[in-house]
């Protein structure tokens, strides 16, 4: 492995550990919790809920209520 190829997976293995405490700690912020959105969807992390998982739970607090919510998905009004 190249020096340069070495710093970056150090910074990314840094930066995943930083990001990681973070959110276990319970201090991060919306920027940091935005920050670890962009960071998994950059490294192709993704989930699909599972019935009783936090992501889950998270899905039944948005404003939709099912498949005719879909041209406005995403939309949260001011």
């Amino acid at each position: 492995m190249s020096d340069l190829a070495k710093i970056m997976a150090d910074l990314h293995s840094a930066l995943a550990n930083e990001l990681l405490e973070r959110v276990n700690s319970k201090t991060a912020t919306a920027s940091d919790l935005s920050v670890v959105r962009q960071f998994l969807k950059d490294n192709g992390i993704d989930s699909v809920p599972k019935k009783g998982d936090p992501l889950e739970r998270l899905s039944h607090t948005l404003p939709f209520t099912g498949p005719e919510d879909d041209e406005t998905a995403g939309y949260l009004p001011n």
